[in-house]
Formats: structure tokens, sequence, C-alpha cells
């Protein structure tokens, strides 16, 4: 009997020990299994939490881009020559009359040289032609002069011929000789004022053909003194130099961009958008430009029709008085507002959040002591705030910074 009861002993003992290792590993898993779900906690100063609120929201598009003169000048070179002096760099604020580059061609100032010269010829050929034509209008005026006194004076014989032929003091013969006389000085005197006249006709057109070449002259030598004007390269206009490609000793052809002058006064802020935000804007709509130096109230101007890395270009105009200190190719960023929502329930961007998306979000407990998981809903993007569609009421709390990593393995979390 003794020996059996020790074996009942043992047996009971066995099982004793079973039943509390199933015991113990229930309580395991029971307590992995709450530290799963609530047992993570997060610190509240490591977190965004954001109100839901409704009420009005204006959709805008935000892109980013740089400040642009509204006002360019291209500035080439206007015949080939060399770089002599750069004046002034990129950056410094020019006006109309300011020289930026010095060229030189030594080729043009011996062109101007040679036109002059063959202008100063043509000048003293003109002054020795009008002598000359003087000279032989002088001489014809003179023949003019003699062939009028023989003709009077054959006039004044024939007048007195007349009466003393009748009185037969004048032979008819002598009478009908100084009638041919004066016929034929008549027509002598006729053909020397002809003559005469013509003269001056010719005279006036020998000017003139030397006139005219003296005006081509004058052209050639005022194109010689433009072109050599020309190596000075000027402004044109108030504004900035903003690009300057050239280099000092540098030779340069014809037409070869020399500087970029922009205006200073009168800006656009040309705007990269992406593509599939851009169906949305239209022209004339409002937009604020973020300076980095204050916001400024723009209008759209231009949307461009071409998409280049999935972008399309945006310019917008902006009013004349902007902060102090803005120029040209100052980096900016640009909410263009594409519509306005009445009476939406929205929120504050969440991180990693895109419009018209579904996400699951952490929802504060009215305690704020734990969050819960909840799908929310999203529609569309106005700024920095996102519309919500469903999952969320109105004075809820959610949870917008990127807990990416806890939500994959933790349902609801407890906030510290």
């Amino acid at each position: 009997m003794d020996i059996v009861k020790t074996k009942v002993v043992k047996q009971l003992s066995l099982w004793h020990k079973l039943i509390l290792l199933l015991a113990v590993i229930l309580i395991v898993a029971v307590i992995y299994q709450r530290s799963s779900q609530v047992g993570v906690s997060v610190s509240r100063s490591n977190i965004i939490i954001s109100d839901v609120r409704q009420g009005a929201l204006a959709i805008t598009v935000t892109g980013y881009g740089e400040l642009k003169s509204a006002q360019q000048q291209l500035l080439t070179a206007k015949t080939l020559a060399t770089v002599q002096a750069i004046l002034l760099k990129p950056g410094a604020i020019v006006t109309s009359d300011s020289v930026i580059v010095q060229l030189a061609n030594p080729a043009l100032e011996q062109q101007l040289e040679n036109a002059q010269q063959e202008l100063n010829k043509l000048n003293a050929n003109l002054r020795q032609l009008r002598l000359n034509n003087t000279r032989e209008l002088l001489n014809e005026r003179s023949h003019v002069a003699q062939s009028h006194a023989a003709y009077e004076n054959a006039k004044l014989k024939l007048k007195a011929e007349t009466s003393l032929v009748e009185q037969g003091i004048v032979s008819t013969l002598n009478y009908q000789r100084s009638m041919l006389d004066e016929q034929q000085l008549r027509q002598q005197l006729a053909i020397a004022k002809q003559r005469s006249e013509q003269l001056k006709a010719v005279h006036i057109e020998s000017e003139n053909i030397q006139l005219e070449q003296i005006k081509q002259q004058q052209g050639l030598v005022v194109m010689a003194q433009t072109q050599l004007a020309n190596l000075s390269v000027v402004a044109g206009m108030d504004g900035v130099l903003q690009r300057l490609p050239i280099e000092l000793g540098q030779s340069v052809n014809a037409g070869q961009e020399i500087a970029l002058i922009g205006s200073v006064d009168s800006l656009i802020a040309i705007i990269q958008v992406p593509q599939n935000q851009v169906d949305d804007i239209r022209l004339g709509q409002l937009a604020e430009v973020d300076t980095r130096r204050g916001v400024v109230m723009a209008k759209v101007s231009r949307i461009s029709p071409v998409v280049s890395n999935n972008t399309v270009e945006v310019e917008l105009s902006l009013p004349k008085e902007l902060p102090e200190n803005v120029r040209p190719q100052l980096t900016v960023d640009a909410n263009i507002k594409v519509a306005q929502l009445k009476d939406v329930t929205y929120i504050e961007r969440p991180a990693n959040v895109k419009p018209h998306s579904v996400r699951d979000l952490y929802q504060v407990n009215s305690q704020q002591q734990s969050a819960h998981l909840v799908d929310i809903k999203f529609g569309r993007e106005a700024g920095r705030f996102i519309e919500i569609l469903s999952g969320a009421q109105l004075d809820q709390q959610l949870i917008i910074s990127d807990l990416t990593n806890l939500t994959r393995s933790n349902s609801e979390i407890l906030i510290n």
C-alpha cells in the first residue's frame, strides 16, 4: 500500500506543473496582446494635434518659382569686336545711358576715316561744280545779251528804213535785207535764251546728282559713326544687369549676346505648378505670393501650354508697389485661389497626405490620454488645410504627425 500511495503523489504533481505552465503562457499572451494594442505610448511634445473645423475654405493650388522682370532688353554685339573693358557686373543697377561694356574694332575706325575723307572729297567736287556752272552761266548770259543788242539794233534799223523806203531814200533790196537780218537776230535771241534756260536746268541736275552722292556718302559716314558708337554697349533702359555672358578679351560676333537688362520696378512671378492641378487654374484668379519679405497679392496672367517635368509654368502679375529688397530672380512660393468652398469639414493637412486619398489617423479621445485609429477620407487641398469627406466630425482631434511606423501594428496608443 505504501508503494502505491507514493506513485499517486508523483502523478498529481506532474499535472499541477502542466496546469501552471499553461496558465503562465495564457497570462503572457494576454499581456502581450494588451501591450501590442495599448502598450505603445507617445509624448505629447513629439506629436501635433489638430482640431477638426467646419466653415468656408479657399481651395488653392501651391507652386514655387522666382520673380522676373516684366520688361527685359537683350543687348547684342552690332559687329565683330573684342571685349576691351567690362565696366559693370551682374546685379548692378543701371540707367538707360549706363555703359556696361566697351568693345574695340580698329577696322571700324579706319572705315569711318575713309568714309569721312570720301565725303570731304565729294563736298569739294560740289563746290568746284558750282563754280564751273556759274562761269558757264555768266558766259551764256553774255551771249544772250549780245544777241539781244544785235536784235534791238536790227529792229531799230528796220523801223527807220520802213519810212525811208516809202520815200525812195532806201532801196527795196536794202529794206528786205534789213528785214531778213531782223528776223535772223530775233531767232538767234530766242535760241540763246532757250540755251540759257536749258543750261540752268543742266546745272541744277548736275548739282542734284552730286548732292545725292554726298547724301549717300553721309549715310555711310553716319553708319560708320553708329557702328563705332555701338562699341560702347549701353543699357538702354533703367533696371538691373541680370546677365553678362562675356569675358575680358573675348571676341564677339555680330548678334552675339552681350548682356541682359531687366526692370526692377515692374516684376512678374513665374510659378511651376504640378500638372495634375493646373486644370483648376484660370486667367484672372487671385494669388498670394510669399517673397520671404512679405505676402503680395497677384493675378494669373498667363498659363503655359507646355508641360515640363510634370509641371506647368504659370505667370502671375504683381502690383507696382512691392516690399523692400524684392528683386528679380528672388525665389518665391505662391498660393493660387481656384475655388471657395462653403460649410465644409477640414483640418490642417497631415504629414504625407495627398488630396482625394484615404488614410488612417489617430483620433484623440476626450480625455486626451489615448488615441485610436480611424479611416479618414480626404478631399481637396487648400494650402495648409485639406477637406475631410468622411471619418471625422467637428471639434474632434486628430494627430497629424507622421506616425506611419505605429499605425502598421498599433490600433491604439497612449499619450503621456
